[in-house]
Order: structure tokens, then sequence, then C-alpha cells
């Protein structure tokens, strides 16, 4: 199976069309078509290729590596590392004029000079001043007070059972654009379709709640209160199953 073939058929087993990988992806509908097709003169190089090869594979869900390693197979391979050294060794050595430092050792010392003149005037010309302030704050000092005895804290009256639940809410925040398809009992369609980013929207049902998401790292979800972050960690398709105990410590 070629490199397109299997693009597209992992997009219609995804359930995505190319319109909606071409939201996700931000590649045009048209060179996602031409790349189904085998065709990757409409990416522009093979440099953009491959990027798009992995950005339409994260999206259906699948590992991109061994689409791009077919790929590189095909156009004479992948492009050759440049050496860090020789990409940043100059031609010919740079000579650089030596920084004469200050003398900081006479400032330092006509410093400390300076202090100590500064400190045998203030001994001279102020002894015996601080002693005196001394004994006028002792003198004003007030005697401390003696703490009052603190009542003892109310105890805590015994927790209240949780009543159990009696349905099963989910709630989707959008961080980025994505496909949702929700289902509820009985697989009653709730929702499908494209949320975008910023929007909210919420879901409930008595018994189970099921969602597909075109790619998890782009929603947040809060099942039964309890703020799950983002599923499967930003990779491809998701399918979650939640019912009224999930999360177990929600």
């Amino acid at each position: 199976m070629s490199i397109g073939e299997t693009l597209a058929e992992e997009r219609q087993r995804a359930g995505l069309s190319v319109t909606q990988v071409s939201l996700q992806t931000r590649i045009r509908e048209t060179v996602v078509r031409s790349m189904e097709a085998d065709d990757f003169s409409a990416c522009g190089g093979n440099f953009y290729a491959r990027g798009h090869i992995r950005s339409i594979s994260r999206v259906i869900g699948i590992d991109p590596e061994p689409l791009v390693a077919e790929f590189d197979a095909a156009h004479g391979g992948a492009p050759q590392p440049v050496s860090a050294v020789s990409a940043f060794e100059p031609e010919q050595p740079v000579a650089f004029r030596e920084r004469r430092s200050p003398n900081w050792s006479a400032a330092m010392a006509l410093a400390l000079a300076l202090v100590v003149i500064y400190g045998i005037v203030q001994v001279v010309g102020h002894g015996g001043g601080g002693e005196r302030r001394t004994a006028r704050q002792v003198a004003g000092t007030p005697a401390p007070s003696t703490p009052s005895a603190t009542p003892p804290a109310p105890k805590s009256s015994a927790p209240v059972a949780e009543a159990p639940r009696t349905k099963v809410e989910v709630r989707v925040e959008a961080k980025r654009t994505t496909w949702l398809n929700v289902q509820g009992d009985k697989g009653r369609p709730l929702f499908s379709g494209m949320i975008r980013e910023g929007d909210q929207k919420s879901f409930s049902a008595k018994k189970k709640v099921r969602l597909v998401i075109g790619v998890g790292g782009s929603v947040n979800l809060i099942v039964n209160g309890k703020d799950l972050g983002s599923p499967g960690k930003g990779k491809g398709v998701q399918r979650l199953t939640f019912d009224r105990g999930d999360p177990e410590s929600a």
C-alpha cells in the first residue's frame, strides 16, 4: 500500500473528512487530496512534504515515521545533517585585543582609609551618647502583656456522606479547533461536528457518555466535576467512555 493510500484509508477509519483534516493541520484541501493520490509536488518540496506527512499522521492517529522513511527511500533519502563544528567554525582566526582592567587596588585602599577616619570621628565626637539613649529606651519600654487564654476550637462535626450520582456529566473545553462526536445512553447522538478554540460544551446522560475526539490534546475534559486535563497526551484520535462512577476519586 502506498503512502497516499495509507493516509486516505486511515483518515476514513478515523471518521474524518478531508475538510476536517485540513482544518486541524492547516494544510489546504487540494494538497491533502494530492498527497492521498501520491502526488507530493503541491507540497512545495521534500522538506515540506515530510512535515505534511507527519502532521496528517498525528491527526488521524498513526505513527508518521514509517511513512516518512518510505517517502525518503522514494525521493533520494533523508537530508544529511550539517556538522555544528564546521557550520560555526570561522575561516580565519579572530584576533581579540586584550582589555586592561582598571587599578582597583588603589581605589579600595583609599575607600578603606576614608571609612577608618569617619569611624574615629564618630567615636571621639559622640562618646557616651549611645549609652544614654539605651537607658531612656529601656526606661520607656512597657512591660509585656500576658496573653489571654485562647478558647479551644469547636470540634468539627462528622462529614456528611455524599449522595450517589444520578447521571454522568461531561464538559468539553476546546483549546484548539478539532472534531468531536458525543453519544449518550444506547448510542443516542448528542453532538457531532467541529469545536473551535474557546468553545465549551456540556453533555449528560443517565448511565454513559461516549466521546470520539479528533486530537486528544486539543480539548480539556471535566468529568463529574473533576478536571481530567487533555486525554491522550496530545496524540491523535481518542475514544473515551465515562459513567457515573468516573473518575474513581471524583
